[in-house]
């Protein structure tokens, strides 16, 4: 079985949001695979997605404050900044943290660790909605 369906994320502000319990809702056809792959890609260059730590946001917050020192705005070696101080550096972390997620199904499940969770990352002010596209494939059940 092979399914693909590209999703719309709502806005949120900049930083790091868990985001699995709305991609599964948009997945019914998970739960028709006994074995299989999840792939989570997203269709921007300013915005990433990983997995991590689902259960204390202050991990989240961490994220943030970390990538915002390591990747400092008005950088003054930046040239890319027609779309604002946020706009480079928003490239970067969407290069250092990547565009991609990959997640085993087990069961009809994101077979993820007790507490794992997949995170946007929105790294711009005003990123707007964003496109993940989802391709689910596996042993169907």
């Amino acid at each position: 079985m092979w399914t693909q369906k590209r999703l719309r994320l709502p806005a949120v502000r900049r930083g790091f949001h868990l985001i699995t319990d709305l991609l599964v809702a948009e997945l019914p056809e998970l739960e028709q695979i006994r074995v299989g792959t999840a792939h989570f890609f997203i269709q921007h260059t300013s915005a990433s997605l990983s997995i991590n730590e689902n259960a204390d946001p202050t991990v989240r917050q961490d994220f943030e404050a970390y990538f915002n020192r390591t990747v400092p705005e008005n950088a003054p070696y930046f040239r890319h900044t027609q779309e604002g101080p946020d706009d480079m550096p928003a490239h970067l972390k969407a290069a250092m943290l990547g565009t991609s997620v990959t997640i085993p199904i087990t069961d009809g499940q994101l077979a993820l660790g007790t507490w794992q969770g997949i995170y946007l990352g929105e790294h711009r002010d005003q990123g707007g909605r964003r496109w993940v596209v989802a391709t689910l494939m596996g042993e169907q059940q």
